[in-house]
């Protein structure tokens, strides 16, 4: 079997994580060891981040959505499970934007929803 050197196979990746670790303080950008140990730690952070960002922006559309719904008289609950039962179909991204941005579209959903809880309230009452 012939030997194999991997010089350039060798300084390219180097290179690579190195050119990774641009940026990055003291050794951790110029030594190789410690530049790589940095980027892999650096690659998990990322990874991890991206899967907070997605509930950090739920949780933000949810602040919103309740901060919306209080000025039209309900809790997020309530208008969240009020839609449910009037059928309407939007999430939460697409509600949070809705109320920042257009005030009277919102306050129509939140009548829908209100209008929604109150005939299951109806329906759930006994007749005396």
């Amino acid at each position: 079997m012939p030997r194999v050197k991997r010089g350039n196979k060798r300084k390219e990746y180097r290179k690579k994580i190195l050119k990774r670790a641009s940026g990055y303080f003291l050794t951790k950008s110029k030594l190789y060891q410690a530049a790589e140990e940095a980027v892999e730690r650096g690659l998990k952070f990322a990874y991890r981040g991206r899967r907070e960002k997605k509930r950090q922006f739920r949780s933000l559309w949810i602040v919103r959505i309740g901060a919306a719904a209080k000025l039209n008289g309900m809790s997020y609950s309530q208008l969240i499970h009020g839609l449910k039962l009037a059928g309407v179909e939007l999430d939460r991204k697409v509600l949070a934007d809705i109320a920042a941005k257009d005030a009277a579209g919102f306050t129509a959903l939140s009548e829908t929803a209100k209008a929604a809880l109150t005939k299951e309230h109806n329906e759930r009452k006994p007749a005396a």
